[in-house]
């Protein structure tokens, strides 16, 4: 199967066969994705599964247990989201990320790998139940998950401030303690224009997002475990999956890990940074969205092909 940049995603709207799927049925909010080209794909899967070249493993793109590309996929064609000059339009995330993963989910079904693929510096994979200590830190860190307590992004900041040491304002450059100013001196310090605007501030005091790799009935395990109670949960309410894997009876919004990463990422940036989104990390969604064009161009033509055996009948 061959596809030609850029990709053209269009709504079906006269199928009613039972293939129908939420690819086929939706609009594509992968559309206006700025990606890099993704023609080492289209020729990598061309060529069908090749080798790892660390650990000899048969994979399509990548392996998804080294977390490297396949001898097919020259690396300096990948996009990396960091800042470096050789990859064109990098940029560097602007939270660390960590993955904690269900023993038993799937390494060829899950897209945590995409994350460490593409922003390699930014993210890094635990296996359950290898969890990090966060206990210190706490203040700093959200875990991103649905529940009854969580909260939205742009209530972060308010919820960060109440958990923060009275005293301290942790420095985004050097993780050094300062002293926070009193009313009057932060008054008169953002008078005179030469104090980090509120955002920034706010900005500052998170440093890392958890989130959960596995299947959502897996995860009560994991989400019960004392070492993530405390951390402030934080839902994404408005964003919707189109994962081909949509786990039947669960709503729209649970989305896939790389989905959760990439949109939380986007709304951070125009919510709590306060800047103007312009495709900085549309790239997280590089193996996602030619994956999902795969998969629904497949969907699609197995559709068609059930049509016409009835037409033929």
């Amino acid at each position: 199967m061959s596809l030609n940049p850029p990709l053209s995603f269009k709504k079906d709207k006269d199928s009613k066969s039972e293939l129908q799927d939420i690819s086929l049925t939706k609009e594509d909010p992968l559309q206006n994705l700025c990606l890099a080209s993704q023609e080492v794909l289209q020729k990598a899967q061309q060529s069908g599964r090749a080798k790892c070249l660390k650990c000899g493993g048969s994979r399509m793109f990548y392996c998804y247990t080294c977390y490297i590309p396949v001898e097919t996929v020259p690396v300096e064609q990948i996009p990396v989201v960091k800042m470096q000059e050789i990859y064109s339009g990098g940029i560097k995330l602007p939270l660390k990320i960590d993955i904690i993963k269900h023993p038993h989910e799937t390494d060829g079904k899950s897209t945590a790998a995409h994350a460490k693929l593409l922003a390699p510096e930014d993210v890094n994979l635990y296996t359950y139940p290898c969890i990090p200590e966060y206990e210190e830190r706490k203040h700093e860190i959200v875990l991103v998950f649905p529940g009854p307590n969580s909260v939205s992004i742009e209530d972060i900041s308010l919820h960060l401030h109440k958990h923060s040491p009275s005293n301290v304002l942790y420095s985004s450059e050097n993780d050094r303690p300062e002293k926070l100013p009193n009313k009057r001196q932060k008054m008169e310090v953002e008078e005179n224009g030469d104090a980090k605007d509120s955002s920034k501030r706010d900005s500052a005091l998170l440093k890392k997002v958890v989130f959960i790799d596995s299947t959502w009935n897996q995860t009560h395990k994991i989400i019960a475990d004392e070492r993530l109670q405390g951390l402030l949960q934080v839902e994404l309410k408005t964003r919707k999956t189109c994962f081909w894997r949509h786990q039947k009876g669960k709503p729209d919004t649970f989305l896939s890990t790389i989905e959760a990463i990439y949109y939380f990422l986007v709304d951070y940036h125009t919510a709590i940074l306060k800047e103007k989104y312009k495709g900085q990390y549309d790239n997280l969604m590089f193996f996602y969205s030619f994956m999902y064009q795969l998969i629904k161009n497949a969907k699609s033509s197995a559709r068609k092909q059930q049509e016409n055996n009835i037409i033929n009948l």
